[in-house]
């Protein structure tokens, strides 16, 4: 419900590094979540902590990537990006001193690896006095359900 329930002053004092603090003591994740479709934003505005997040930082698309690395990073992501890009400033515009930039990101699809080094790339242009920490997910054999995860990778 974004309200803060522990004892700590010293952790209340630092919520301020992730979150924002709206009206009632509830606390909003400072997150951009983005996806070249629709479908995954529905199901985390549907889920348990889809209202937690302010609804203006879903960023998405309508077509998806496909799986396709280059869809994400030079067609259907390029068209995006600037949507993401002006969300991240007005979020970083709102922090009393910006230390950096945590991305998680999958490198499977044509999402998270296309469109992530696009968005990883011009986060970097704009911030580059930022410390930057990306949480990469790596595709795996074992649990893949699509063939060109490999090459999204590499």
């Amino acid at each position: 419900n974004g309200v803060y329930n522990g004892t700590s002053d010293l952790q209340l004092e630092r919520l301020s590094v992730y979150f924002n603090e709206a009206s009632g003591n509830k606390y909003v994740p400072r997150a951009v979540l983005v996806d070249l479709e629709p479908g995954t934003m529905d199901a985390v505005r549907a889920g348990p902590f889809g209202q937690l997040f302010r609804p203006d930082n879903f960023v998405f698309g309508q077509s998806g990537a496909g799986n396709n690395w280059a869809k994400g990073h030079y067609t259907e992501g390029a068209e995006l990006v600037d949507q993401v890009l002006d969300v991240v400033r007005r979020e970083a515009e709102s922090c009393d001193c910006l230390q950096g930039f945590q991305i998680t990101h999958s490198l499977g699809g044509g999402t998270g690896a296309g469109m992530g080094t696009l968005l990883i790339s011009k986060i970097r242009e704009e911030f580059p006095d930022r410390m930057m920490a990306t949480f990469s997910v790596v595709p795996s054999p074992k649990v893949s359900d699509t063939v060109v995860e490999p090459y999204n990778a590499t």
